[in-house]
């Protein structure tokens, strides 16, 4: 079957097909023409990463199991102890903003020294808390796709915009010459609102743990 088909029956994107096969988890065979030809067990193996893919196993952690190279219930083992954790985390994060709010703060009041000693206690005791670092990070890319784009759009609507001027004042503009430049910066301007709009997703999944997101 083709690639569309085993989507269609595991009910995960293409993309992500691809990406397992680059990872080596699944070997689908060639046709005569070269098409890739996926099998019910090519099938059988995409259904089981997505299934552990769901429970938050890392593809390296599945590759290990599907190469033998891991038992499956040392891998939910050690997942199991990661939730573990995070659920730990989060209970302790609800008991500190609960605490604070149970002193009713206000934002003049907050002692914000204080807090964060107790924060940095926690951390010390393995408690996790939100890196803004990398959600300020993240901002700051997604600005600067969304400006690099904007700035190209604008220079090529001036163009588009000084051609119909031309044509305006002069008639005698070539007509093809001036649809090629009009066509060719509207083509531009699509491509780049496409792309900037790819960016930006990538951005706000994560580009650094992008394999994660499979």
């Amino acid at each position: 079957m083709k690639i569309k088909q085993a989507e269609e029956l595991v009910g995960i994107p293409s993309k992500n097909i691809r990406f397992y096969e680059e990872q080596g988890l699944i070997s689908p065979g060639r046709a005569e023409n070269g098409y890739r030809e996926y099998s019910m067990e090519n099938v059988d193996q995409l259904r089981k990463i997505k299934l552990l893919r769901k429970l938050g196993i890392p593809v390296e952690e599945i590759k290990k199991v599907f190469e033998a190279r891991e038992d499956l219930d040392v891998c939910l083992e050690r997942n199991l102890a990661l939730l573990d954790k995070e659920q730990q985390s989060i209970t302790n994060r609800r008991a500190l903003t609960r605490s604070m709010m149970e002193k009713g703060l206000s934002l003049t009041a907050l002692d914000s020294e204080g807090w964060l000693d107790e924060i940095e206690r926690l951390e010390k005791e393995g408690v996790d808390f939100v890196d803004a670092s990398k959600i300020d990070i993240h901002m700051k890319k997604k600005l600067g796709a969304f400006g690099g784009g904007i700035a190209a759009i604008i220079l090529m609507a001036g163009v588009m915009g000084l051609m119909i001027f031309g044509m305006i004042i002069d008639p005698d503009v070539p007509k093809l010459f001036a649809a090629v430049i009009i066509g060719g910066n509207l083509i531009g301007i699509i491509a780049v609102i496409v792309a900037m709009r790819s960016r930006i997703k990538e951005i706000e999944g994560g580009e650094e743990d992008e394999a994660l997101k499979y």
